[in-house]
């Protein structure tokens, strides 16, 4: 099967800062700060904080992972060094031209022990350094947690809206299902958002009820959803991605190892269904150095398989470029970069 060039330039646009720096740049960054790890060993520690054969999958112990990666990234100058190389890294590894990466500040300030404005700027810079150096649009997403009270996501949507000009180009619900989240809750805070400038995007459709991606549709309104594959199963919200031009961050390697999707023919179905009721879609690694996979595996696999054409990888990535919260990507073809309907929100601003 035909695999894109390498000189084609693509975009990331799920992934986690957690997820996403080498393990042996955590290495070096937790004994800098002098964090007691669990082990002394390189080895043991690598396997700690990636993807296992040794490890059950689940999506619950898929999150377990990220216990000492966000633990090791809290403080301005860990986040700083992190983001840093992981911007580097994705153009150096994988022609990654413009990368969108998400992370919670909260879970990087333990505590409330470092200021958050702190932590913040440390992204920023670790970004902008990076575009120092390499031909690199990145963008920062900041992701408000499940299991976090509405207080404290509103604390992360205001300073979202106040470092928008910096860099921070878009939000994000992330997180385990909780009992006391509540889609509806986040209606008037997303909308808030929204008028700022700032790219909404959702987890959803991965760990949760099949309807509730429909619901999301509904009440938030987003330009884009993180994972979305059960929505193949919900004509409803199959109909209200196409219609509305919802793109969908897909993250085959990653639902695999999460159980969310059983295998690769399951994945053959879904994408199947996406192209045939014209959802646009695009391929992602949630955490290339977590899961031990880059975005050119990923799409080399799906072809490999049989699951996406040349064709298919090729209009993936026009659709990365084009759906980005990244400003000013130039280099999409014009018939791409045409605006996703938003008919919802016009019918607001009408």
């Amino acid at each position: 099967m035909a695999q894109l060039s390498r000189k084609i330039p693509l975009a990331e646009l799920h992934c986690h800062l957690g997820g996403a720096v080498t393990p042996a740049i955590m290495w070096g960054i937790a004994h800098a700060q002098g964090i007691k790890l669990p082990t002394k060993d390189y080895w043991e520690f690598r396997d700690l904080i990636t993807v296992s054969p040794r490890r059950a999958r689940s999506f619950d112990g898929y999150l377990q992972l990220f216990h000492w990666t966000e633990l090791i990234q809290s403080s301005p100058l860990a986040v700083e060094r992190a983001v840093y190389e992981v911007v580097g890294g994705a153009y150096r590894k994988n022609n990654v031209t413009t990368i969108e990466l998400r992370f919670n500040p909260m879970k990087r300030n333990r505590g409330g022990e470092q200021d958050l404005d702190h932590i913040i700027a440390a992204a920023l810079r670790g970004m902008d350094k990076a575009t120092l150096e390499y031909p690199v649009k990145p963008g920062l997403l900041f992701c408000l947690d499940r299991a976090f009270p509405y207080e404290l996501n509103e604390i992360l949507v205001e300073k979202a809206i106040h470092w928008r000009d910096r860099g921070i180009v878009g939000i994000d619900i992330a997180g385990p299902e909780s009992a006391t989240f509540r889609v509806a809750d986040y209606k008037r805070l997303f909308r808030r958002a929204r008028q700022y400038g700032l790219g909404l995007t959702i987890h959803t459709g991965e760990s949760g009820p099949i309807d509730e991606v429909a619901r999301v549709i509904e009440l938030l309104e987003p330009d884009r959803i993180g994972h979305g594959v059960k929505a193949a199963y919900d004509p409803r919200a199959m109909a209200m991605l196409a219609d509305r031009g919802i793109v969908l961050e897909i993250c085959p390697t990653s639902n695999l190892n999460t159980r969310v999707v059983s295998g690769w023919d399951e994945f053959r179905w879904i994408f199947d269904q996406f192209r045939r009721n014209g959802v646009r879609f695009t391929i992602n690694t949630d955490g290339p150095e977590m899961l031990k996979t880059y975005i050119r595996d990923e799409l080399a696999t799906l072809g490999r398989l049989g699951i996406l054409s040349l064709e298919d990888q090729q209009r993936a990535a026009e659709t990365s470029l084009a759906a980005a919260f990244v400003p000013n990507v130039s280099d999409v073809p014009a018939a791409v970069l045409e605006p996703a309907p938003r008919g919802v929100v016009e019918r607001e601003e009408a």
